[in-house]
């Protein structure tokens, strides 16, 4: 079965220096039929005008991945972490029992555009921790590229949460394939262009929820780029 979360459908709020959609329920949108997916808690897409940002804000208990469509996010935390994440690379943030950090576009004109994604840890009071990985592009094109998992292999960043996360980029008319275990869910959400997913139209910021299928077959009808998160 495959529920299909469109893109108009997300919860909206402009802020003038953020705009942003999203998926799941998170701040003032609340949707109970939309609070989470297994344990994918939170996507947000983030639009960011140059030179605003988040100011220093706390977490707990929780994955924090950040994915980079354009632009650049800078980072700071308590931790002493400074950085600058870019596309293809993937940031994961364990927050554990407490972490301070602050998010700021790192140009002072040009806006930066992200996905940011939380994920419920399989348990809590972890030791916060950060991590940070570039996967280029030509790791990604034409194929699903293992971005994040909780064995961190292949040289994916470490989640705290039994979901494998993957990345691709797909020209018009590729198509990549991904087979799901019995007893495992998938998350498929479209950062770029369109594309079929067994046989189902989805376009930029569509999501679609999968269970009961054995096989993902993704075909770009566009040029697109999106994720994939396969789920216990």
């Amino acid at each position: 079965m495959i529920a299909i979360r469109k893109s108009e459908a997300r919860g909206h709020a402009n802020h003038g220096w953020l705009d942003s959609y999203h998926t799941f329920s998170f701040a003032n949108y609340y949707d109970p039929k939309y609070m989470n997916f297994r344990s994918l808690r939170v996507i947000n897409e983030d639009v960011i005008n140059g030179g605003k940002g988040f100011g220093t804000h706390g977490h707990t208990d929780m994955e924090i991945i950040t994915y980079v469509l354009e632009g650049a996010l800078e980072h700071k935390d308590s931790l002493g972490t400074g950085a600058v994440i870019k596309p293809g690379e993937v940031q994961r943030m364990s927050a554990g029992t407490g972490i301070q950090h602050s998010e700021f576009n790192h140009s002072p004109s040009d806006p930066v555009h992200l996905l940011q994604i939380w994920l419920l840890p399989d348990r809590n009071g972890l030791t916060p921790s950060y991590e940070q990985r570039d996967f280029p592009l030509v790791e990604r094109r034409g194929r699903l590229r293992l971005v994040a998992a909780r064995d961190a292999r292949d040289g994916a960043v470490k989640i705290h949460q039994d979901v494998d996360l993957y990345a691709a980029v797909l020209d018009k008319d590729a198509r990549v394939s991904h087979v799901l275990q019995s007893n495992r869910y998938a998350w498929v959400q479209v950062a770029r262009g369109s594309v079929l997913l067994n046989g189902l139209a989805l376009e930029q910021g569509d999501g679609a929820a999968v269970s009961d299928e054995s096989e993902l077959v993704i075909e770009a009808t566009a040029d697109a780029e999106f994720l994939l998160f396969d789920l216990a």
